[in-house]
């Protein structure tokens, strides 16, 4: 099945098969994205298989409004907590504290998660269907660049991925910037 034919499928049923264990890909603001339910530590692992990423470098996590990531913005100032906010939605993801809201397995060797509140609207679509946030990180085999278009998903993945969300890319020219909300720290440029 080519991507093409793996991309004619609805929200709903995007979410109804992350929502079943399912590893898809969808467009970001930038680069075509692979995720999954961030509770199913399976199609985590499959997801870090496809990629071929180290385990103990963490995830992103990505929601469609505010209220979906709440659960992990707990003991945070009036003034992180506006930081937060002022830059969302968009491409700006934060590492904040996470001991014991995020797993393991979406944390890494980390006590810190990475959230992002996206402004594409496919990623806000997908978000609200599933429910929550869900896995983020770049479409590619780890030090590959990121897919910029669904063949350069076939080129990687083939048919190993369940589904392709509909949709283009959006206008930006880098993946977000990702911060750490306590210290301000650049940890990737944008």
């Amino acid at each position: 099945m080519t991507a093409s034919e793996r991309s004619n499928i609805s929200i709903d049923s995007l979410a109804e098969r992350l929502r079943a264990g399912a590893v898809i890909a969808y467009p970001t603001e930038a680069v075509w994205g692979l995720g999954c339910d961030p509770n199913n530590r399976g199609a985590v692992e499959r997801l870090l298989a496809l990629k071929q990423r180290d385990p103990k470098k963490g995830l992103i996590l990505i929601a469609g409004d505010l209220s979906q990531v709440e659960p992990f913005l707990f003991d945070l100032s009036s003034q992180q907590q506006q930081t937060l906010s002022q830059s969302w939605p968009g491409p700006n993801t934060w590492l904040v504290p996470a001991e014991a809201t995020a797993p393991a397995w979406i944390r890494g060797q980390h006590s810190s998660v990475a959230i992002r509140v996206s402004a594409h609207p496919v990623v806000q679509a997908l978000c609200k269907a599933f429910g929550g946030p869900l896995v983020s990180t770049s479409a590619n085999v780890q030090g590959m660049p990121a897919a910029l278009t669904t063949a350069e998903l076939d080129g990687y993945f083939g048919a190993q991925l369940d589904a392709i969300a509909p949709g283009e890319l959006g206008e930006a020219k880098a993946p977000s910037i990702i911060r750490d909300l306590i210290s301000g720290a650049i940890i990737r440029p944008g």
